[in-house]
């Protein structure tokens, strides 16, 4: 297995992969907001291959001053054989580069598969905390 960073020209097809591998996923993300990710940060989107195909991604994000993860989806067909355990290590050895002292990750309460990856590689919730969301009208 291979992990990488993710590239402009195959954003088309890392969104067809979301839809298809990441859990929950109930909308399309838009092309311009993945290319305007990776044009902000170029390593911020981790891409894991098995003989030149994608069989995960995991988006770490870094605002300078918090680590961030979202995006860990892993094919159906190579769950549970340590793609997501790799792309979180590799994610994590990013953020070490920066100094990050705690990294969170963004995963939905509904989503059993992902809870038993998170929980293995250390991650745990956070129950004195709550994500606040306001919708942003363009």
């Amino acid at each position: 297995m291979n992990i990488r960073y993710g590239t402009p020209e195959e954003i088309p097809a890392l969104l067809d992969f979301w839809v298809l591998a990441a859990e929950g996923t109930d909308r399309r993300d838009s092309p311009d907001k993945v290319a305007a990710l990776l044009e902000r940060d170029p390593q911020a989107l981790l891409v894991a291959e098995i003989d030149g195909v994608t069989v995960g991604t995991l988006i770490a994000g870094w605002d300078g001053w918090r680590a961030h993860l979202y995006r860990l989806a892993v094919h159906p067909g190579h769950r549970r054989k340590g793609v997501g355990s790799r792309l979180i290590k590799a994610a994590e050895e990013r953020f070490a580069q920066f100094g990050a002292f705690r990294v969170d990750a963004m995963v939905l309460h509904d989503n059993d598969l992902a809870h038993h990856a998170w929980k293995a590689a250390g991650y745990a919730v956070q129950p004195e905390w709550g994500r606040w969301v306001k919708p942003l009208t363009p």
